[in-house]
């Protein structure tokens, strides 16, 4: 694999998917969760507290990701150029980090559609009834985002690997 084929698509997908999804999904649910706040009934709280926690996460995460990346990119193609084995040795190294956290944000994510799922369907409250549903919405989009941002980290540190030893990247 080419290393600089996979590394740009590997961080031109993480700021595509941070500044376009994540930060959109981050300003609508923004938007959403005051509105159901300004509605008043319980089931609208319990809606609304989810989406507000996760307009806060997403609006973070978004910017965050998606303009650190461009320069996360630039230091790493340079380091390429003068560095090559330390550059690739501490990339293996952050990148390892990053698809060891795979699976435990897997559980925490299928735990808050199992728990949303519960709220929905055996609590007879209508604040927990909409927690539940924003939870279970919650789940589906953190899984939705990391199956995409995993398939990319693993494919890149595959080729990170491939290159730890190669004249060529």
């Amino acid at each position: 694999m080419n290393l600089w084929f996979v590394m740009n698509d590997y961080f031109q997908g993480e700021k595509i998917e941070a500044l376009i999804f994540i930060l959109s999904v981050g300003l609508l649910s923004l938007v959403f969760g005051v509105w159901l706040l300004s509605e008043g009934g319980a089931f609208e709280k319990g809606v609304a507290i989810p989406f507000l926690v996760l307009a806060l996460i997403c609006i973070t995460v978004g910017s965050v990701v998606g303009f650190r990346t461009p320069n996360q990119l630039k230091d790493l193609k340079s380091g390429l150029e003068t560095q090559k084995e330390e550059t690739i040795k501490s990339e293996i190294i952050r990148m390892t980090k990053v698809n060891q956290a795979w699976p435990k944000y897997l559980v925490v994510w299928i735990a808050f559609g199992v728990i949303g799922l519960i709220f929905r369907t055996a609590v007879k409250n209508d604040f927990y009834q909409g927690l539940g549903i924003a939870l279970v919405f919650f789940s589906g989009v953190t899984l939705l985002i990391d199956g995409f941002a995993e398939r990319r980290a693993i494919k890149y540190m595959e080729s990170l690997q491939s290159n730890q030893n190669s004249e060529n990247i």
